[in-house]
């Protein structure tokens, strides 16, 4: 094995020259990622749900992508004029997602969460699929999606959320079958319970925040950080031969 090749992909530069798209990353755990992948030295645009969504990511210290932009991934026309309007596109990284807990029972919050968390990944894939194919022949062309440990475990209260991350499971085991002809990998990261503003209400709960760091193995909720760095190993040439991938990351929380 060439240890100094394997080395060397895990500096600062090992994204050097890759233009990245975090859909999603404004905020929690897309804005870690977005950071992440800016340090390693990406060229990294970022999307928002809303114009104040993106309006207070450029007003955080440290923000490091080149742009962020106001964006509907229910919206096929916006999507497109987004990905076509980029000079490449080398790594694409969903995160887009929301989550209604307790009223997910209710058909129309489920098609909603659905269209948004696992259609509208679909759409960012196929829009991006292209430029992802033209990528491959630089050693880019990679895709992560966002999974979820509810991805492997059913949530009571949360059917539309918990169905449509196994769903970004299922999907990201077939674009990687789909796209392998046109060299581009396909994995998903799967967190476990991460400090975010989506979990904010179960953070504040005593009782259920205990139970999650009781089962956890390493013994607290994850930081959105902590996400990021398995993020950028799937983004890099260290992961070259790796695809089809859903990859939890989540303090062992699955085992416990």
């Amino acid at each position: 094995m060439n240890v100094s090749a394997v080395a060397a992909t895990f500096r600062n530069d090992m994204l050097a020259g890759q233009v990245a798209l975090v859909v999603g990353g404004s905020s929690g755990i897309g804005a870690a990622i977005a950071a992440a992948l800016a340090e390693a030295g990406a060229v990294v645009t970022v999307t928002g749900a809303t114009r104040s969504e993106v309006d207070a990511a450029r007003a955080e210290p440290g923000f490091a992508a080149r742009d962020a932009i106001a964006i509907d991934v229910r919206d096929e026309r916006a999507v497109r004029a987004l990905i076509d309007d980029l000079p490449r596109l080398d790594v694409l990284v969903n995160c887009a997602g929301v989550i209604r807990r307790d009223v997910e029972h209710d058909v129309a919050v489920f098609d909603d969460v659905l269209a948004i968390n696992l259609t509208g990944t679909m759409r960012c894939c196929t829009m991006a699929r292209e430029k992802l194919k033209a990528a491959a022949e630089r050693d880019g062309g990679v895709i992560v999606n966002t999974a979820s440990v509810l991805s492997f475990q059913g949530g009571a209260r949360v059917p539309a959320y918990s169905a449509s991350k196994g769903g970004v499971a299922q999907l990201t085991k077939s674009l990687a079958l789909a796209y392998a002809a046109d060299g581009i990998r396909v994995n998903a990261i799967a967190p476990g319970w991460v400090r975010t503003s989506l979990t904010q209400s179960l953070q504040e709960d005593n009782a259920r925040s205990d139970a999650i760091v009781a089962r956890t193995p390493l013994g607290r909720w994850a930081e959105p950080d902590d996400i990021a760095g398995a993020a950028v190993f799937l983004c890099s040439a260290a992961a070259r031969f790796v695809t089809g991938v859903v990859l939890p990351v989540d303090g062992g929380y699955l085992i416990g």
